[in-house]
């Protein structure tokens, strides 16, 4: 591959060009002096892109050669004073290809919502138009997160609400009214789709927040059959520890069933997929979970230097830093499973693809509700400094801007992968007006499920007409973060990554 090099003087010093010399002309010449240190945040972003970007090859102003004379880049830089719309010029076919790619000016927020650190009153909804309305908005919410504002208030899994502030949801002011730090928020009933207010509502405030994605974790003793069920929201690093005491958990409860809830589970660590993968399964240590495919440039330094660096096999223990900074080493609680039911939406993308994907070699995966997102890609976080790392040396402090460009697909032991998301095995829609507490042996889509593995069991209940509402596309959770499978392993050390 290329050895992309850094430039050290892009932002620190001025580089002077010496522009249209005659050799005849003994005369000085004016010098044309071009400052870097204007463009440093577009020169990162462009160095990274061309770098690591997935679809390098597709975005011609990446070529290699972009950056050959300094004067030209400097000008194709400086052409973009706006760093989020450099970023988004380098993108390639937003529409169809590449929709997850992002840029950041504060990592620290990035980061920290990569450890399920956020901002949050505890009510985690999403919108939907009212029925007949492009305009008008109505949200629902989905779960409540444990010891948060919410929880300690009147409201729950299944509560509408159609205003904030007594001020009617729509398409223009929803993301203002939501964005406040506290609100309060007025609940409707359905009514088919064009609430209808009830009177009730709560006023909710924000607050730091970090969630353990393992919401619920029990088993379910129903006809003779131990059902372990895990309703499991984000595939979070700082959580491993915490999954594996969950199956550990369901092992000592005697589970030989497993429920994985993955319906509102938009990704996160690929790590801790592999992680997730052993614990549902155990038999298996060693071989290939997911192989994955970087650009083209990257792939063959890969193969040819560290081709154990791309590919991620099952393992039976979980590597972790300790306070100290030492890495210990924990063993995977496995439940040895030749089957896995897993509860889907469309809002399960990403890590939670993966686990569908790297698991169909091995084992049945019997997946139950609607098609997954269709998220077949990773992503890594680069910042500005020599090796594009969080600790790399240099590191601009002048600026927390960061990308998080897509880098790799993703495919399992047979070179399989399904871009346009998987299919459910047994399609039931979630409809609003069904819902039920989760974990609960009724809860439509868990029923299901319990039906599968113990036919004889008596789960389901009688239920209204369900209501269907059309998902408002404008709003995709309360975090753009909240969707994305990324590589949180460090890069091998011997890969050159910037000019000199």
């Amino acid at each position: 591959m290329k050895r992309v090099s850094y430039k050290l003087a892009l932002s620190l010093l001025s580089i002077t060009l010496f522009i249209g010399c005659n050799k005849s002309d003994d005369s000085p010449t004016n010098p044309t002096v071009i400052d870097f240190s204007q463009v440093e945040i577009q020169d990162f972003i462009w160095e990274g892109m061309n770098t690591y970007y997935l679809w390098k090859d597709n975005v011609p102003t990446l070529a290699n050669t972009k950056d050959d004379n300094n004067e030209s880049y400097f000008n194709y830089l400086n052409s973009y004073p706006n760093p989020d719309d450099f970023f988004e010029s380098l993108i390639y076919n937003r529409q169809n290809i590449d929709k997850w790619s992002w840029v950041v000016d504060d990592y620290v927020a990035l980061e920290n919502s990569f450890q399920g650190i956020s901002t949050s009153n505890g009510v985690k909804f999403r919108l939907s138009y009212e029925s007949g309305s492009d305009y008008n908005i109505l949200g629902y919410v989905r779960y409540i997160q444990p010891n948060s504002d919410a929880s300690t208030k009147d409201v729950k899994r299944g509560y509408v609400f159609d205003a904030i502030d007594g001020i009617q949801l729509t398409v223009d002011n929803y993301s203002s009214l939501l964005e406040q730090d506290t609100y309060i928020m007025n609940f409707a009933d359905l009514n088919g789709g064009v609430p209808i207010s009830n009177g009730k509502s709560v006023t909710l405030t924000k607050s730091a927040y970090q969630e353990n994605p393992v919401l619920i974790a029990k088993t379910l003793d129903i006809s003779g059959k131990k059902i372990g069920y895990i309703m499991y929201n984000a595939f979070t690093s700082t959580y491993d520890q915490q999954l594996n005491e969950a199956f550990g958990q369901l092992k000592s409860e005697g589970a030989t069933e497993l429920v994985l809830d993955l319906r509102y589970n938009g990704g996160g660590s690929v790590q801790t997929s592999v992680y997730l993968a052993s614990m549902i399964t155990g038999q298996f240590n060693g071989q290939l979970f997911a192989k994955e495919k970087w650009n083209t440039e990257l792939q063959s330094w890969f193969e040819t230097n560290h081709p154990d660096w791309v590919v991620n096999n099952f393992v039976n223990q979980i590597s972790k830093t300790d306070t100290s900074g030492n890495t210990v080493q924990l063993p995977i609680n496995s439940l040895n499973l030749t089957r896995v039911f897993v509860i889907t939406t469309g809002s399960s993308a990403s890590a939670s693809e993966l686990i569908i994907n790297g698991l169909k070699p091995y084992i049945d995966v019997v997946t139950i509700g609607t098609t997954t997102s269709g998220k077949y890609t990773g992503s890594i976080t680069l910042y500005d400094s020599d090796t594009f790392g969080r600790t790399g040396a240099n590191l601009n402090p002048r600026h927390t801007w960061a990308i998080q460009p897509i880098v790799l697909e993703t495919v399992n032991k047979l070179g399989d992968n399904d871009k346009d998301g998987f299919d459910p095995t047994i399609e039931l829609i979630e409809y609003v007006s069904d819902f039920q507490e989760l974990g609960l042996e009724t809860e439509p889509l868990l029923a299901k499920a319990i039906e599968q593995i113990a036919p004889s069991a008596k789960t389901s209940v009688k239920k209204k007409p369900s209501i269907y509402i059309e998902e408002f596309k404008g709003y995709s959770g309360d975090s753009k973060y909240d969707t994305g499978m990324h590589i949180d392993k460090e890069l091998p050390k011997d890969l050159f990554i910037r000019k000199n």
